[in-house]
């Protein structure tokens, strides 16, 4: 049962791309307020420590006019203390801190004096208004350097970027809106035709065609759609013909039966030689039902799994001269010659029955099919670590794109066989299960005009 809340690839794809979108420009928005005053906080205190270096460099001579450079170049104020006077830079700048009547500042600077020490830095925290500011005291030689910064954005830049990124935050939201509305056409149109074509196959039309496209995931599912639909439309052309042919193979005999059981009833009865005669036709009829039926049945069970092996050890020589002798009646009835070569003491494990009846159809294949001069071919030969049994006929062979489809149930060659008697038309497709579960090395090499052999492998 599908849920009640069902939405369409459009709008997911539009939900996600906004919800990503808000979520880059809230973690913009915080990390900025995090970042921001550490940043700042940073880059003064490095600031700082270069400008203390270029003071700490400074010949008496050049002290004068390089502190005036360095106040104004890097947006700081400093007083030059000496023993007789005071000298301010920048001391206009907005926040600085010697413009206040200070007294925790001034007792700061006096003790760094006093202190007599080369560098001092400390840091001012003012909890008042939340401000924070280095002052960092340099010794020189008549006196000391004081330099003053802030570290906080006396520039209103975070609050500038702050109303920016607002403002970018509504454009990144109508963009992300447009491409994913763009995106989630671009990729729902292909599907939304291949879903309609869809079904057109699952209603029977089997000749549709799935469109790719420029997506990959997407064009895979086209081509993989494609190949199903061609499947499907050999596995609907095999049921028509398996129908067509079961009911030929059926209707056949069945008539050849109830013509022969009246010809019994009305007029051969008076005749005990004519009757025996149709008799013997009856019964050869009901046999030829009985093979059909026994071969679908078996067909059917071991395409389910129903039919297990048994599996014993035998000699493949003696089971291939076993199953020949079934046809001594066709050498003398119907001047057919089977030319059979075996090799003896072949001990070989498999189920013994299911072999002598993959041996079984492959000969009544090659009955049906070979040549004029009705020679069949039955070899067993071996090569280092397997025994190959091979059956040949002399027909016409089968064309090179046929080869695939002859395994299949009642594949219909476009070729006619000589005969009927003993094909059910699904014994290639019986051979084919037999050995596949078997897991048998098997196939079929097929020379024009001159014959086919069907061979499978054993191993030693």
């Amino acid at each position: 049962m599908l849920k009640n809340k069902v939405s369409s690839i459009n709008f997911k794809t539009l939900l996600y791309l906004v919800i990503f979108s808000v979520a880059i420009v809230v973690f913009l928005v915080v990390s900025q307020s995090i970042l921001m005053k550490y940043s700042y906080e940073k880059y003064q205190t490095d600031k700082i420590q270069d400008i203390i270096d270029v003071i700490k460099d400074y010949e008496l001579s050049m002290l004068y006019r390089g502190l005036e450079n360095i106040a104004y170049d890097n947006s700081v104020c400093i007083e030059y203390v000496t023993s007789t006077n005071t000298i301010s830079y920048n001391n206009l700048m907005v926040g600085c801190g010697f413009n206040d009547d200070n007294t925790e500042m001034t007792n700061i600077m006096n003790d760094i004096i006093l202190s007599n020490e080369s560098v001092r830095q400390v840091k001012l925290i003012n909890k008042a208004i939340d401000t924070k500011a280095i002052l960092s005291g340099i010794k020189v030689s008549n006196g000391y350097v004081f330099v003053y910064s802030p570290l906080e954005d006396i520039d209103g830049a975070n609050v500038i970027l702050k109303g920016q990124l607002v403002f970018i935050s509504l454009i990144v939201i109508v963009i992300a809106s447009f491409i994913s509305y763009f995106l989630s056409n671009k990729i729902t149109m292909p599907i939304t035709n291949i879903t309609k074509k869809a079904k057109e196959l699952g209603e029977g039309n089997y000749n549709i065609k799935f469109d790719s496209s420029d997506v990959l995931e997407i064009d895979e599912l086209a081509n993989t759609l494609n190949h199903v639909s061609e499947d499907l439309s050999k596995i609907d052309e095999l049921r028509r013909d398996l129908l067509a042919n079961v009911s030929h193979d059926l209707k056949t005999p069945l008539t050849m039966i109830r013509a022969y059981a009246e010809m019994v009833r009305d007029i051969s009865y008076k005749d005990k030689d004519k009757m025996d005669k149709d008799l013997n036709i009856i019964i050869e009829e009901v046999e030829r039902l009985n093979i059909l039926v026994n071969d679908i049945l078996d067909l059917s069970k071991m395409q389910a799994d129903a039919d297990e092996l048994k599996i014993e050890e035998f000699d493949l020589g003696l089971c291939i001269k076993e199953v020949m002798r079934r046809y001594d009646i066709l050498k003398t009835t119907e001047d057919y010659h089977f030319i059979v070569n075996v090799l003896d003491n072949v001990k070989v494990k498999a189920d013994k029955q299911k072999i002598m009846q993959v041996i079984y159809n492959l000969v009544n294949n090659a009955i049906n099919y070979t040549g004029e001069d009705k020679l069949v071919y039955v070899n067993l030969v071996e090569n280092k670590k397997e025994y190959i049994v091979e059956i040949k006929d002399t027909g016409k062979g089968i064309k090179k794109e046929e080869i695939p489809y002859i395994w299949d149930k009642y594949y219909k060659s476009e070729k006619k066989h000589r005969r009927n008697v003993v094909s059910t038309g699904i014994g290639l497709s019986i051979v084919k299960e037999i050995l596949q579960k078997h897991k048998f090395d098997y196939g079929v090499s097929s020379v024009k005009e001159e014959g086919t052999v069907f061979y499978f492998k054993i191993k030693k």
